[in-house]
Formats: C-alpha cells, structure tokens, sequence
C-alpha cells in the first residue's frame, strides 16, 4: 500500500514514445481500407474523402512525431497521484516575481497541446510584448483518460470530481492563491471550480461560459420554440445552439450514450482522426483549409497531428469519450458561479454568449471582450488574442 508520502509526490515526466509504436502508426495507416466518396458535394455528411485523404497521406510520410515529443518535453512535466489516478501536467514557472498562478484546462477532442503556444508569453511576457506584472506561473493539467494521464478504471470521474482535483493539484503545489482558465470541458471544469468557490481561487475566465437562462436551456432540450423577447444577440446566441443540438453533437451524443462501442478510434488511425476532425462544422473547415495549405491562424496541419497522435500513442480515444457519459451538467447551463468571472467571446464558437446572458449567470463579471478572430480552439488557433485576454481578464486580481 502506498505511503501518504508517496502517494502525493511529485514526480519529473518525460515523453519518449518507442519507434516501433510510430512505425506500427504508418503501416496501419496505409492499409487504411477507404469508403466511397460522399454523395454530396459540403461537409454534410460528415469528414470529406478527398480531405481526410490528403490528411493520411501527409501523416503517413512526412508528419514527424518526434519534433512535437520534442516541444513537449522541452517544459518542465510531471506526474502526481490525486484520488488513485496519475495526473500528467505542465508546470512552468515565470520569470518575474510575483506571478499569479493560473490553472489551464483543455477540452475535448484537444490536449494539452492547444496550450503550448502560450506557455511562453504568460509565463516570460516581456519576452512577448507583455510587462512583468502580467505574468503568470503556468499549470496546464491532462483530465483522466486524456494524453499521458491515467485512464480511469471505475466510474466517477466527472467535471466535478475533475474540478475538485485540480483545486487539490494547485494546493499541492503549495499555491495560497490562484486563477483558473478553461474552454470546452475545461470551461465547464472552471465554471465548477467557481461554484466551489475554495478560498484560494481568486477568479476564474472562460473562452466558452456556462450562460444559457434555464427557460432557454429547456426549450432547447425540448425542442420547442424560442422564448419571448429574446434581443438580436440572444437569439442569434438561440440559432447557434438550436442548430448546434440539432445537427452539430452528434459525437457527443454517441460518447454520452455509447463509448464503449467506439472501438474503431482505438484500431484505426484514420478512424481517430475523422472522428477528432469532426467535432463542430466552423472548426472542421479551419482544419480542412490546413490540409489544402491555406491555414487559419495558428491551427496548421501539424498542430492538428500533434493532437491526433498524442491521442494514438496513448491510446484515449475511447477513454476520453467516457467524460460524456461521466457527465451530468448541462454544457452551456449557468452553474452558480460566486467569485469574480471573465469571459471573452470568440466569433467562431459554437455560440456567442451574449453579454445580457453573461451578467445574470455570473454576477460577479469584471471582463467581457467580444473578440474579432477565433473559433472553438481558441488558445490553439489564436495564441497572440488569447494571451491579450487572459492578462486582461485577471490583471485587477493581483
């Protein structure tokens, strides 16, 4: 039985994925057995032939894993023990006194990867155009099931027992105060920890907030139509999410409801990458505009296999799906939020919060920035905008 001691070390981490494992990737992914060609001539029927084509031919022969293993383990990682799982993360130090310490969760079907561009400038901002006292000590956590973390063998491993262990994993830092930052299930992670509300947490800021009014929320549900007297960007905010539960979670549907059955995503690679591509129709055309060489931001062809990869080598593609069964809370439902909030508003999400909406579900709010450039992914895609937010966002807590 594992001593206290041991059982809440802290132990150095580092990325070296066997050869053999990468060559096995290439070959499986050239004996990929292809369907026909959609019948139709958009995306609406799903991942298009001639673009995940072009995606397994680029990762079949000139994709190189190790420059990504590389980046990885060019920042400080770790693992640590929290409820009987090993939780990898990212734990990077500024280099300026007095730094706020911030906590970063990721989403699915992303990794810690989407947060490596901005390590640099939260951490060193005045390497970065920024002034010292914006600057940030960084952890960014892999959740249960997600890249090097542990993958959960029982139940129970839902947003909020997730939330409770990034409150213990900050604590056990030796962090007496700190922030908390998230987008897609880290959003709702963050949300979680606010509603918490432990004494250290000063704040929190999302890039995809909980603010959806209960009457909209069950209307949605329901399938019914709008309430009365929505504004224009409430009911634009309505379109987004109507057509979003409608036509746009399919994926989410299925991990809700069947995880387990999606065996595919672990035996073939252009099964997980279809599968990961998917995820909302906005974010799907950035990508494809990266494999015909046009990419839109930052998010290029090798950031989107980085990603695909990590999740191949460590074999999560269903193990990360169990978060939507896991989970009990609505995604875009208010969750109770009682410490100070900020949220910035990215115009490709899967919705565009509207301020009135963001008020009433957090009435603590001290940030609200529409930004002009962005989609789901938004560290990822917009490192320079994202990084402006975060110092914004939490510059009146220090």
């Amino acid at each position: 039985m594992a001593t206290i001691e041991s059982a809440t070390e802290i132990r150095p981490f580092h990325v070296d994925v066997p050869e053999e494992e990468l060559a096995d990737l290439r070959r499986r992914i050239a004996a990929t057995r292809w369907p026909e060609k959609e019948t139709v001539a958009d995306q609406s029927q799903g991942v298009q032939l001639a673009m995940i084509q072009e995606l397994a031919r680029y990762w079949g022969t000139d994709y190189d894993f190790r420059s990504f293993e590389a980046r990885l383990n060019a920042l400080p990682q770790f693992m640590t023990e929290i409820d009987g799982l090993d939780i990898h993360f990212i734990h990077v130090k500024a280099r300026h006194d007095n730094a706020l310490p911030l906590i970063i969760t990721h989403g699915w079907p992303g990794s810690v990867i989407e947060m490596l561009k901005v390590v640099g400038p939260l951490t060193d901002p005045t390497a970065h155009g920024g002034d010292a006292e914006d600057a940030f000590d960084v952890v960014v956590p892999s959740m249960p099931g997600y890249g090097f973390s542990g993958k959960p063998t029982a139940t129970g491993w839902d947003p909020v027992h997730i939330a409770g262990a990034w409150i213990t994993l900050m604590r056990r830092l030796g962090y007496t105060r700190f922030v908390a930052q998230g987008g897609d299930w880290g959003a709702q992670i963050t949300d979680v920890m606010g509603a918490e509300a432990p004494p250290e947490l000063l704040g929190i800021h999302s890039n995809m907030p909980g603010t959806v009014p209960p009457d909209v929320s069950k209307a949605l549900a329901s399938g019914g139509p709008a309430p009365s007297g929505l504004s224009a960007d409430e009911s634009r905010a309505w379109e987004q999410l109507k057509f979003l539960y409608t036509k746009g979670i399919g994926y989410a549907t299925e991990m809700g409801l069947r995880p387990q059955t999606l065996y595919g995503l672990a035996d073939s690679p252009v099964s997980l990458a279809a599968w990961m591509l998917d995820h909302d129709a906005r974010s799907y055309e950035d990508i494809a505009r990266a494999f015909e060489g046009d990419p839109v931001g930052n998010l290029t062809r090798d950031e989107v296999l980085d990603n695909i990869t990590l999740t191949w080598v460590t074999n999560t593609g269903v193990s990360s799906g169990r978060l939507y069964w896991e989970n009990k809370l609505g995604f875009f439902d208010v969750k109770g939020v009682s410490v100070p909030v900020a949220v910035s508003v990215f115009p490709r999400e899967l919705y565009q919060a509207p301020r009135s909406w963001t008020e009433r579900a957090y009435p603590n709010l001290i940030h609200f920035n529409e930004v002009t450039e962005g989609n789901h992914f938004a560290a990822w895609q917009e490192p320079n905008l994202f990084t402006t937010e975060v110092r914004a966002a939490f510059r009146s807590l220090r």
